[in-house]
C-alpha cells in the first residue's frame, strides 16, 4: 500500500541514485544472498552510459546484486514540467543505453509505454521457453509417428 502514496520526483542523475542505493542503503549487503535494485525511469541518464555500466559492473561484483530497469516511454508532448534534461536521446537510443547498463549489472530490462510492452527480458525468456517446448513437442510427435509406421 505504501507504493500508492508515493509521488514521482527526482532527476536523471542515475549515478547519484545508484551510489546512494549501493553504498548507503546496501551497507549490510554481504549478509544477504540476493538483492535487486529496480530503476524506474522515463529517460536517458545525465551521465554517459559507459560510466554507469562500469560503476554497476564493479558494484555488483562479489555478491548477488542485480540492477533491473523499467523504462516507461511517455507520449511526446506530455511533459508539462518544462525541465530540459542535461542529455537527450530518442526512445530507441534510451532503451539501448539502459540495455547496456543492465547487462553490466546482470539484471533485466523492461520497456513499456501507454500502448503496451515494447520489450521485456522476462517476456523474451517466456517466449523462448514456449518455443523450446513447441520444438520438443514436434520432435516427440515425429518420433511417435515414425514408431507407429514401423509397427
Amino acid at each position: 500500500r505504501w507504493v500508492l502514496s508515493l509521488e514521482c520526483k527526482g532527476s536523471r542523475n542515475v549515478m547519484s541514485a545508484l551510489r546512494r542505493a549501493v553504498e548507503v542503503d546496501f551497507k549490510d549487503k554481504d549478509k544477504h544472498k540476493s538483492q535487486g535494485l529496480y530503476l524506474l525511469t522515463t529517460g536517458i541518464p545525465d551521465q554517459e552510459t559507459h560510466t554507469i555500466s562500469a560503476y554497476v559492473a564493479e558494484a555488483c561484483r562479489g555478491f548477488d546484486l542485480q540492477l533491473h530497469v523499467c523504462l516507461f516511454s511517455v507520449t511526446k508532448g506530455t511533459d508539462s514540467s518544462g525541465i530540459i534534461p542535461a542529455r537527450y536521446a530518442n526512445p530507441t537510443e534510451t532503451a539501448s543505453a539502459f540495455k547496456e547498463i543492465v547487462q553490466a549489472a546482470n539484471g533485466r530490462f523492461h520497456w513499456f509505454g501507454e500502448a503496451g510492452i515494447f520489450e521485456s527480458d522476462d517476456i523474451n525468456s517466456i517466449i523462448s521457453e514456449i518455443e523450446k517446448a513447441k520444438n520438443y513437442s514436434q520432435k516427440c510427435a515425429f518420433l511417435v509417428e515414425s514408431l507407429k509406421q514401423r509397427s
